[in-house]
């Protein structure tokens, strides 16, 4: 099933990043997760946040990024992959000078309410 990246509006999460939802139970019935794309602007940084559910954060293009897990920070790269368990505190924070893009895949799906800021 097509889903048209132009017609998933954008919203603002309540950690300040503009979200929009590829997949998601609202949009497509796909009930176990959901996939979204999420921007942060240049040299911008966030505080960090705790869900309740898993989140799986994959960063989507080559602008520089550190993640703070928990209490590790750590530079992550084009490719790389990161796990966020339940209850984690986490934050991304985009140390470049140009929109920081990154996908978002959550099971279960994401819901702004299941988040808490730190």
């Amino acid at each position: 099933m097509l889903t048209r990246y132009r017609a998933q509006p954008p919203f603002e999460t309540k950690d300040g990043s503009e979200i929009r939802e590829l997949k998601h139970p609202r949009v497509r019935g796909n009930h176990k997760q959901s996939l979204a794309q999420g921007t942060r602007c240049a040299r911008c940084n966030h505080g960090a946040a705790l869900a309740q559910d898993q989140r799986t954060a994959v960063p989507g293009d080559r602008r520089e990024r550190l993640m703070t897990l928990g209490d590790e920070p750590f530079e992550i790269l084009l490719g790389d992959t990161v796990a966020i368990a339940p209850q984690t505190a986490h934050c991304v924070q985009n140390i470049g000078d140009e929109i920081l893009v990154i996908l978002c895949c959550c099971s279960p799906p994401y819901a702004d309410d299941d988040t808490e800021l730190l």
